[in-house]
């Protein structure tokens, strides 16, 4: 069972939820100021740590090392967390996947093997763990899913290139892949980014923009 919080949207009788995934070492508590940057009052939001104790945060998996264990046992409790919200009567075309780094890689991990089709997901400065099997085992659910992916031409932590080039092959395999670049290191280029995210948030439940 993962810890976290839920951020109610200020319509109240909305269903549409974003699931929020930290970082390496950052816990839910870094994204509480994420409601107020989006300012989408139909949107709840559900801000999760990670499973793992790290130096006062929180990890998804360990890295560097052997990062696979932990990143099935991570997957597991998140369709965990999705089918939860289901059974509460919230389905998965409601729901967003959001998540910053290692929590990118969970979003986009969970998200494209999740066997229903979500609102979106959004992968902010992370990359795709074991690409190729990924691609050789996209389900129909997987091929319909909706992805924003973003990466800082300057992150000295995941080189951009190699996000790019990730991105390129996940395009190639036919996904509906938006790409976003900016001039950023290894964090949120500030309104611009979130202009993005907040636009493909509001896409997602076919709400054009005001």
């Amino acid at each position: 069972m993962l810890h976290t919080e839920f951020i109610p949207a200020a319509e109240k009788s909305s269903r549409r939820i974003c699931v929020v995934l930290h970082g390496l070492g950052d816990s839910l508590a870094g994204w509480r100021w994420l409601p107020g940057a989006l300012a989408l009052p139909e949107l709840n939001y559900l801000l999760v740590n990670a499973p793992d104790e790290y130096y006062g945060g929180c990890s998804w998996f360990d890295y560097p090392g052997p990062i696979a264990p932990g990143i099935h046992r991570s997957r597991k409790l998140l369709f965990e967390l999705l089918e939860d919200l289901r059974a509460k009567g919230t389905p998965a075309d409601q729901v967003t996947l959001m998540g910053f780094s290692q929590g990118c890689l969970m979003a986009l991990e969970t998200g494209l093997h999740y066997p229903h089709r979500l609102a979106g997901i959004v992968g902010l400065s992370g990359w795709v763990f074991e690409i190729e099997n990924l691609i050789r085992d996209l389900t129909p659910a997987a091929r319909s899913q909706r992805l924003l992916i973003t990466h800082g031409h300057f992150d000295p932590l995941l080189p951009f290139a190699e996000t790019q080039r990730q991105v390129s092959q996940l395009q190639a395999a036919g996904l509906n892949v938006a790409w976003h670049a900016f001039p950023k290191e290894h964090t949120i280029y500030g309104a611009e980014e979130v202009d993005v995210i907040r636009e493909f948030v509001r896409a997602g439940y076919g709400v054009a923009a005001p």
